[in-house]
């Protein structure tokens, strides 16, 4: 995985890079919580692990802003901290878009265990992402299958599920088919 690591503190940031490094994951490193959202912004990856205490923007802000990013595939964000959390921190974590968080220092087997995890919430989200893209359509008479297997006119699916709204009239090919009397001529009112 191509992990984003933002860590204020130099010798903890050293430390963890080597254990992700270690375990077969790309690190790119960030001293503070407004250079990793520089650092996000020009580049891809798959996962944020972040301090959470930062001076300037903490690792919350980040998380809320790496939510907010359009980004194509889903970021697992992995907070740390060097005590354990109470219930209400951990709440707010959650509430910002933490996927989880661990404790300092940081553990190489329980960051493997969680990166494993990453990696198949990351997978799951892509296949579901992909199928919400896919629009179920007869082939013969066009019509599209909803969630409780009834069909409905293409054009009403389609309004319902975007807002999208239509406007018919007959192109030249279909008005030379079925009308070819009226074919080429203007209407003279």
């Amino acid at each position: 995985m191509r992990i984003l690591l933002v860590e204020d503190s130099g010798v903890s940031r050293k430390l963890a890079a080597a254990v992700l490094r270690d375990i077969g994951h790309t690190v790119v490193e960030a001293a503070d919580g407004e250079a990793g959202w520089a650092i996000f912004g020009r580049g891809y990856f798959d996962a944020v692990v972040s301090d959470w205490m930062m001076p300037g923007m903490d690792g919350l802000e980040l998380c809320r802003r790496v939510r907010s990013a359009d980004t194509k595939k889903y970021v697992y964000f992995i907070l740390l901290t060097g005590t354990m959390c109470a219930h209400e921190d951990y709440l707010s974590a959650m509430r910002a878009g933490a996927d989880d968080y661990l404790v300092k220092p940081l553990d190489r087997e329980l960051i493997s265990i969680r990166l494993r995890v990453a990696e198949r919430i990351a997978s799951l989200t892509t296949q579901v992402r992909q199928l919400e893209g896919l629009i179920p359509v007869c082939s013969y008479c066009r019509r599209v299958r909803k969630d409780d297997d009834a069909y409905q006119h293409m054009e009403a699916y389609i309004t319902e599920h975007s807002g999208v709204r239509f406007s018919h009239g007959i192109c030249p090919e279909c008005e030379l088919k079925h009308f070819p009397e009226y074919a080429g001529k203007e209407n003279r009112g």
